[in-house]
């Protein structure tokens, strides 16, 4: 139980961190509302499952002991997030005009967010560094002990990020009544996304 509590506390430290995915979720939220927010976030904690996956089965080691490999997935998350955030400025235009910007499909905002979080492989060496150090070998299936605790951050990932969601939805709800605020939120959402998609490209720039 000890162990546990630890775990616990670490995870919430952990997911209130400001990082990409919150702020993804965040910026979700206040630009296209609490229900796009709340898919989002439902998104990034369904990718933990994945990530999960890999610690449980090893995959991950091999990820980090290939640089080519780990180089081609941080591009791949990286244009991934560019691509959404300029979907997102395209969109801009036309609530600047004083007509109403479609939401995309919850559906949609959903798999994209799996999508994002599957593709940022630092996720993935996370779990692979900070799940095992709470895994009892005494205790049973390693990759049994594994699997619970990547369901147990998932649960704490969509209860943490859902809140957040609706926190901006409720934010966002108001100011989108404003068809020009709108559109400065949508392409400031835009430019978020760009640059978190460069952050995940190039860690290193300054």
């Amino acid at each position: 139980m000890t162990n546990l509590t630890v775990f616990l506390v670490s995870v919430v430290l952990v997911t209130v961190a400001p990082g990409p995915d919150i702020i993804y979720v965040l910026t979700r939220g206040v630009s296209q509302g609490k229900r796009a927010g709340l898919a989002a976030a439902a998104g990034f904690s369904t990718g933990c499952i994945f990530h999960t996956a890999l610690a449980a089965v090893g995959i991950s080691a091999l990820i980090r002991s290939s640089e080519t490999a780990f180089t081609v997935i941080r591009l791949a998350g990286g244009a991934y997030l560019i691509y959404l955030g300029i979907g997102a400025l395209r969109s801009r235009g036309v609530s600047l005009v004083g007509e109403s910007t479609e939401v995309p499909p919850l559906w949609s905002i959903y798999r994209q967010s799996i999508v994002a979080n599957i593709l940022n492989p630092k996720v993935t060496l996370f779990f692979l560094a900070f799940l095992p150090q709470f895994v009892v070998p005494s205790a049973g299936s390693i990759g049994l002990q594994l699997m619970g605790l990547g369901l147990i951050f998932m649960t704490v990932t969509i209860l943490i990020f859902g809140t957040v969601a609706l926190f901006a939805g409720f934010i966002g709800d108001r100011l989108l009544r404003t068809p020009a605020v709108a559109g400065r939120i949508r392409a400031l959402a835009g430019l978020t996304f760009i640059a978190l998609g460069i952050r995940v490209a190039l860690p290193d720039l300054r």
